[in-house]
């Protein structure tokens, strides 16, 4: 197929030329009600926010270009099928999570996954069986799941309905996918893949494989994160004989708005466009730019740029950490003061989103090398401390199921009288991002040492004022 096409745009583009008077909504009226404060910025856009008329086709019920764009999706990506996302990844986990479990069923799942996919458990009222993350020392981030503790899960819970992992990480760090894949679907069990970092990795040979590519049988990419698509613009990728197409479609119906936005989806199909003409000789040139930002990078005195293992790892991705007094947070922030945002910061780190550019395209890398070398003179180096540990059982299930909590009074507990009783809410330390503890999980003396190390190295956790001022939500006994 010609991935030059962009059948989508082009039709809407084309309506939009033809100055239709509108007596439908939206109520900006093709951007007629678009007078005052932003008119200037939004006029042009709203020309394009359209909605289900004629030629135009339904996101729902698509017999039109919507279906020939996600046709264009589909053999890009090498899949019977593939779905645009107007409600971002969390909608498609939400959709691949409740497509592949029903209420009371096993569903074996990474322990530093996304909220939606914990969401999505919550709503098939389905059971979480949790399989702890490989912990990087040296960057002090957790990354994926090894085949061993896969392994021991399926061999503890072989009726499981499904595996759901997330690859590649928010660094950019891989696994070996391929053979948890490979041993899931020799037991039966369909593997749910939350890409959403990696809509980009099938544009070249030196990225790493995408989980479309080793076989996964749901795929979601936040397209909106590495391809040139608006925020909230996603990809859902449907590759499986153990799943029905039927009951993905359904849940998606379901989940995503009736209102969906024609801007996300116009941008989704010039997305897919962008990455399928994206060549050899784009990547190369890519590749030589990433090259020698990192080089440069490493010459800056007070930063030391991460390698991934193996150096196989998302090359988009590019994570510098702070050697000298600052932060990670303090170091986001004096990059801020020039003007450049990173993607984000932790207490040692931060993280660079590069673009995916192409050989003719340029960017001002530069800019973050000079206010580098410039601001981190007046900074010595930092007495090295560790990095705050994370440890947990391999394969770790809930004490009280979902149901069972509902019926449950919560009440608050000292953390030194909280061992052997049940957790009530989720505890995430930041660093490293690993929910410690969810609700209907028994708490563990470790656990209580964990969270009280994670304190006094300064850590903060989501939602957890109360943790900080050491007490716990438990549920009351029956």
């Amino acid at each position: 197929m010609n991935h030059e096409q962009t059948p989508f745009w082009d039709q809407l583009k084309k309506h939009a030329s033809h100055q239709p008077v509108s007596f439908h909504v939206p109520g900006h009226k093709n951007g007629h009600l678009s007078g005052g404060e932003g008119a200037e910025y939004f006029k042009d856009i709203l020309k394009l926010d359209a909605t289900e008329l004629s030629g135009l086709d339904d996101l729902h019920s698509p017999e039109g270009v919507i279906l020939e764009a996600q046709k264009l999706l589909a053999d890009l990506y090498g899949v019977p099928k593939s779905f645009f996302l107007v409600n971002g990844s969390t909608s498609g986990n939400l959709a691949m999570v409740m497509s592949a479990a029903k209420e009371n069923e096993t569903v074996l799942v990474q322990r530093n996954c996304h909220k939606s996919i914990l969401n999505g458990i919550t709503l098939a009222k389905a059971k979480p069986v949790f399989l702890a993350p490989e912990f990087n020392e040296e960057w002090g981030v957790a990354g994926g799941v090894a085949l061993e503790t896969v392994k021991e899960a399926i061999r503890q819970n072989p009726e499981a309905k499904a595996l759901v992992l997330t690859y590649p990480n928010y660094y950019g760090m891989v696994f070996d996918l391929e053979s948890i894949i490979e041993y899931a679907h020799n037991h039966g069990i369909p593997v749910l893949v939350d890409e959403a970092h990696g809509a980009h990795l099938i544009g070249g040979k030196d990225f790493p494989a995408s989980a479309v590519q080793l076989q996964a049988d749901l795929v979601v990419q936040s397209a909106h994160k590495t391809l040139p698509a608006m925020t909230m613009g996603a990809y859902l990728h449907f590759n499986s004989h153990l799943i029905k197409e039927e009951r993905v479609s359904k849940f998606l119906g379901v989940l995503q708005s009736s209102s969906p936005s024609y801007l996300i989806m116009a941008s989704l199909d010039l997305a897919r466009a962008y990455l399928g003409s994206f060549s050899a000789k784009d990547e190369e040139v890519l590749l030589e730019k990433i090259r020698q930002f990192r080089k440069k990078l490493s010459k800056v005195t007070g930063i030391k740029v991460l390698n991934f293992e193996h150096q196989n790892g998302d090359p988009l991705k590019v994570t510098i950490q702070s050697e000298t007094v600052l932060s990670g947070f303090e170091l986001q922030i004096l990059l801020e003061k020039h003007g450049i945002f990173t993607e984000m910061a932790d207490p040692d780190n931060v993280l660079f989103v590069l673009p995916l550019l192409k050989k003719d395209m340029d960017y001002p890398l530069e800019r973050v090398i000079h206010c580098l070398e410039e601001e981190l003179k007046s900074y010595g180096p930092a007495d090295r401390h560790d990095k705050i540990p994370f440890s947990k059982r391999p394969v770790s299930g809930l004490a009280l199921e979902q149901k069972e909590q509902e019926r449950r009074a919560i009440k608050t507990v000292a953390l030194e009288e909280a061992a052997g009783k049940i957790c009530a809410q989720q505890v995430t330390p930041y660093p490293p991002g690993i929910p410690l503890l969810f609700p209907g999980e028994i708490i563990e003396g470790e656990d209580i040492a964990n969270i009280r190390f994670q304190i006094m190295a300064g850590a903060r956790f989501q939602s957890g004022e109360n943790i900080k001022r050491g007490s716990i939500h438990v549920y009351q006994d029956v």
